[in-house]
């Protein structure tokens, strides 16, 4: 029980991570028009869930999880190494390096063991988000399962938040999509015990190309 709500505590809104301030492209596609109703941000954010972002984390937050279990610091700066250099354009690597770094050191202050202390020595620059919550579980010996699943979950809630600041949708509808996309990301993490970080790959070209984009939009509330 407690390994659970130690999970909840730390993929919720409050948790300091500055997760209000992205929308991971969102807000371009919101823009140019991609997303213009509940129909379409449901399409918009499933293909990120199955085929962009998420499951690439999902796949990292993996891998940093059974490094951290085996004690691996090298293995985890080069999983980590992966992860940051993933991130296709300036403000996508902000996204995840700022919330990774705020991660770790605020779950350090709070929920430090020592080997989440020694295992973060490896990481003394840029972390990745998903390697910040991998690493985290595993130091504290958490199930992977419910991990995967939680961080897929808080994801996606985010980025409906994000939606329901800048598209048009109100509560009731973001809170449809949540449900119509929640068994999706169930599925997803899943399937990921089994991926190796050689199945790590997506296809949302359009979002990454928005994300550049919106680097020099002009009207904007979001870091993403």
């Amino acid at each position: 029980m407690i390994e659970t709500v130690r999970l909840m505590a730390w993929l919720s809104p409050g948790y300091p991570v500055g997760a209000y301030a992205y929308s991971h492209g969102l807000e371009w596609a919101v823009e140019c028009g991609d997303v213009a109703n509940e129909e379409s941000l449901t399409d918009w954010l499933g293909d990120v869930l199955e085929r962009g972002a998420l499951r690439n984390d999902l796949i990292l937050a993996a891998h940093a999880h059974w490094a951290a279990i085996e004690g691996d610091a090298p293995g985890l700066a080069a999983i980590n190494d992966l992860a940051v250099a993933l991130a296709p354009t300036r403000e996508l690597h902000l996204e995840t390096t700022q919330q990774g770094r705020s991660f770790l050191d605020a779950t350090r202050a709070a929920w430090g063991v020592p080997e989440l202390d020694r295992l973060s020595e490896a990481l003394p620059g840029a972390v990745a988000y998903p390697v910040a919550v991998g690493l985290s579980a595993g130091a504290h010996r958490m199930a992977l399962p419910p991990v995967l699943a939680g961080f897929g979950l808080a994801f996606l809630q985010n980025l409906v938040s994000a939606a329901l600041r800048c598209a048009p949708i109100g509560q009731s509808a973001g809170t449809r999509v949540i449900a119509a996309l929640t068994p999706h990301v169930a599925a997803l993490a899943a399937t990921i015990p089994g991926s190796s970080l050689e199945d790590i790959g997506s296809a949302t070209l359009r979002l990454d190309l928005g994300s550049a984009r919106h680097e020099t939009q002009y009207s904007r509330i979001f870091r993403s």
